[in-house]
């Protein structure tokens, strides 16, 4: 038989297993019913064996209950967890998508270019800062839009009362939007601004700290506005949910796990299920990424072929048969004349295009690689003018001159570093008459660029003549947002009617950074008359900050080249090409001859080329002629069917002048999405781990297809108005919540009421622009009927001036007529008299 208390822990087991579910979901540990049940009471000195025993039993049928309620517990929790982040993601993306969201909206004083200030009334929307000339917001106020996504703001001290900051683009790229809130092209008149920041004056310490809290928050908001907006352009439809997938959420929900705490042995047992659920959906959305084909690229080869001329002095011995050919070169000239449209002879010509010998400078491209690492820009400026010197030992046997490009002649390469990155090189001859060569360089792995437009002339001095590449490199520091800009010294030949032909270089060139004052002057010195080989391709220069001079520079340019502080007297080697140096040139990568286009270098030159290397000047002069010819052909029929050469791979800048690259890039690498350069068909692009949209200028403001108005034009904190549209998301959000514990479809409710808002923001907005061109076409009326009066009154008044004219000319007819009659009367009257006397 079984005592009373035995039965009635049975049956507290019973309930218990009923009641499991529903208690442990709110109270997760609770406590042991052998205390509620097993209590000794007055009657029954102590528990018995069999109270022992069932005791036991409804331990175990405890701990089976707990974990199975703890295990649902703990879905119910992910699923609420889950259900809150939309519920939060879609409110916040819901209060930037808003245009009656204001952040913050005061006066606050601009300063100009002309270092003047003027006081604008600014509104701070999230990714966008509104300037206007009054509170009125009207679209003939407007003065500019300033696109925050971009924009980093930081406080700049003032001597003069309130409180500065300044807002401003890290690379010093345009911070302006092309167009305002309603479409406006053409902002109001006022002083003229900064393009590539922007510095405001608040008329307090508290405003202006307020302001910079307000900006912090807009530029963090403009982030997730951006990120939104290329959710809706690639998607399609009005969607505002995160990108967030299942995967995603399991993942994040096992980093920060609910359980650790309050159940360290079961939670972490189940968290252990869900990692493995969610390293599996993760591998197979990686997985999925893996299977993307790659993006179609140029074939490219190494080429180790290089020739290397002697350290020192360039000469060339002709032979008795070229120098009759040279005498009837310089009977074609005169001193002064530019050489461009004289046809030279091939014996003095290199074997390869102008195109692939600007190529030469690249070599050690890698040192520019290290230079962007360098925290000093006084070591930046050195290493700028190292890799700009191991560019020039490079030189050909004899005196030897490259091939004048056809026009429209194009060149690429590029070169693999040690790290693996690609540094390509990408050429065009975008003019014949004058000679132009455009070419541009990039590694944004390794964070540098290279853009320029060289012009070649060339001047005959009589015994001597001089090689001129005019023109301005541009050097980019992608990370650092610093351009250098280059000059080029000039090629000097001499010896050409009489002593012997040698070649070196001359002239100053710059190395300037205006972000960092820093500034680099060679001097290219020509070997004097009396001068020994010492005198010989020597170099000197100033390394400067300012005016201040803090380093010298000396040595040869095709040797040794030694740079000397000035502070601490210190000597260290620049550059010296030595046979260890000239082993770590990089590898040079072209593409094959049968994979080239028609007009690339190699392909276009192959039949001179393969002439001079063998020695048959004659067959040489045949080909180059034919090339010439051709080309003539063609720019007479340009000429006679009135058109123009367009380069095919750069465009002019109108403001500058110089040629740039139509696909050139800017953007510092970013090594979570980007992958990988490599360039098809002369488009030197990025692979990336993510399609990442190009941002333009007129994105943001242009998301809308109809205008933005401007509602609230009073001051109003971000907290506000964030407040406000929380309270009204919260009350959709109870009532979706409501059914979705009905019928579980709180996902697709929550869409269907997004869709039908905005389905109604658009019936809204169509029926306010019928409105206002029902009012215009109203307007139109009334003034035409304005204009018909006006004329009415107008041809009224000219009747009348008509009429008074023909009365009065009448009036004056009339009176004519009578002074006439009296004059006659009296005239006989007189007449009469005198008869009678």
């Amino acid at each position: 038989m079984t005592s009373p208390t035995s039965t009635n822990s049975s049956r507290g087991v019973q309930t218990e297993e009923k009641k499991g579910k529903t208690i442990l979901q709110i109270l997760p540990k609770l406590p042991s019913t052998e205390s509620l049940s097993n209590s000794p009471g007055p009657a029954s000195p102590g528990p018995s064996a069999t109270d022992k025993f069932d005791g036991t039993l409804s331990d175990k049928f405890l701990d089976s209950a707990s974990k199975l309620t703890r295990k649902e517990s703990y879905k119910a929790q992910r699923k609420n967890y889950r259900r809150e982040k939309k519920r939060v993601a879609n409110e916040l993306l819901s209060s930037l998508k808003d245009p009656s969201v204001i952040v913050l909206a005061d006066w606050l004083k601009v300063r100009g270019t002309l270092k003047s200030w003027t006081k604008l009334w600014c509104i701070l929307k999230p990714g966008l800062l509104l300037l206007y000339k009054t509170p009125k917001t009207k679209s003939n106020h407007w003065v500019g839009t300033v696109l925050l996504n971009t924009c980093q703001v930081i406080e700049r001290p003032s001597k003069k009362d309130g409180f500065c900051f300044k807002l401003f683009h890290p690379l010093e790229q345009s911070i302006w939007a092309p167009r305002g809130p309603e479409k406006e092209t053409i902002g109001a008149v006022v002083q003229p601004l900064p393009t590539a920041y922007l510095i405001f004056r608040a008329p307090s310490q508290a405003a202006g700290k307020c302001w910079l809290d307000a900006l912090e928050l807009s530029l963090r908001c403009s982030s997730l506005l951006v990120r939104s907006m290329s959710n809706k352009s690639t998607g399609g439809s009005t969607n505002h949910e995160t990108q967030w997938s299942e995967a995603d959420y399991e993942k994040h929900f096992t980093d920060h796990d609910l359980d650790d705490i309050s159940q360290p042995e079961n939670g972490a047992h189940l968290s252990g299920a869900d990692v493995d659920i969610t390293d599996t959906e993760s591998e197979c959305s990686a997985k999925e990424e893996e299977v993307e084909d790659d993006p179609p690229e140029t074939h490219y080869i190494v080429n180790e072929e290089e020739e290397f001329g002697c350290a020192g002095e360039q000469v060339e011995e002709l032979a008795e048969e070229h120098k009759s050919l040279i005498w009837f070169l310089v009977k074609q000239v005169r001193p002064g004349m530019d050489l461009s449209k004289v046809v030279l002879p091939t014996f003095i010509l290199e074997p390869r295009s102008f195109l692939d010998k600007l190529s030469d400078s690249y070599y050690h491209v890698d040192i520019l690689s290290r230079a962007v690492l360098e925290d000093d820009a006084f070591t930046r400026m050195k290493s700028v003018v190292q890799w700009y010197l191991s560019g020039l030992y490079k030189k050909p046997k004899g005196l030897k001159k490259p091939y004048n490009p056809i026009l429209g002649e194009t060149f690429r390469c590029y070169w693999q570093h040690p790290s693996g990155s690609l540094t390509f090189y990408i050429a065009e001859q975008v003019s014949h008459h004058p000679p132009v060569s455009a070419f541009y360089v990039t590694n944004r792995q390794d964070g540098f660029c290279i853009s320029a437009s060289i012009l070649a002339k060339s001047k005959f001095y009589g015994n001597s003549t001089s090689a001129i590449l005019d023109g301005v490199a541009v050097l980019t520091l992608l990370p650092r947002g610093e351009d250098y800009s280059l000059t080029v010294p000039y090629a000097h030949c001499k010896g050409i009617l009489m002593g012997t032909l040698t070649m070196e270089l001359g002239g100053k060139v710059a190395i300037d950074c205006e972000k960092t004052g820093y500034r680099t002057e060679i001097d290219f010195k020509l070997k004097p008359f009396l001068g020994g080989s010492e005198h010989t391709n020597c170099i000197s220069g100033r390394l400067k900050l300012g005016k201040e001079t803090l380093a010298t520079i000396d040595g040869y340019w095709d040797g040794k080249i030694t740079i000397k502080d000035r502070r601490t007297g210190e000597e260290q080697m620049l550059w010296n090409p030595t046979a260890a140096v000239r082993g770590t040139r990089l590898k040079r990568y072209t593409v094959p001859m049968d994979h080239q286009h028609e007009f690339e270098s190699e392909r276009l030159w192959q039949h001179v080329s393969a002439a001079i290397l063998r020695d048959d000047q004659q067959a040489a002069t045949e080909e180059k002629t034919v090339l010439e010819e051709a080309q003539r052909a063609c720019a007479k029929e340009r000429k006679a069917k009135c058109e123009e050469w367009m380069p095919k791979h750069f465009e002019q800048d109108l403001k500058t002048g110089q040629w740039v690259y139509r696909h050139g890039d800017l953007r510092p690498w970013d090594p979570r999405n980007d992958v990988y350069q490599y360039e098809y068909d002369y488009i030197i692009q990025t692979k990336t781990k993510h399609p990442t949209p190009m941002i333009r200028t007129a994105s943001i403001v242009s998301v809308e297809p109809q205008p933005i108005p401007l509602l609230h034009t009073e001051s109003r904190s971000s907290l506000s108005v964030l407040k406000s549209s929380k309270r009204k998301l919260t009350t959709k959000q109870v009532s979706s919540d409501a059914d979705v514990n009905e019928s579980g479809t709180t996902s697709e409710e929550f869409h269907s009421d997004s869709t039908q808002s905005t389905k109604k923001v658009q019936i809204s907005n169509s029926v306010g622009l019928l409105n206002a061109v029902h009012s215009l076409e109203n307007t139109l009326l009334e003034h035409g009927e304005k204009l018909t009066r006006l004329q009415q009154n107008v041809d009224h008044i000219l009747k009348k001036d008509r009429d008074s004219l023909i009365s009065t000319s009448d009036l004056y007819s009339s009176r004519a007529n009578c002074q006439l009659g009296h004059k006659k009367h009296r005239t006989a009257h007189s007449i009469h008299m005198y008869r009678d006397i």
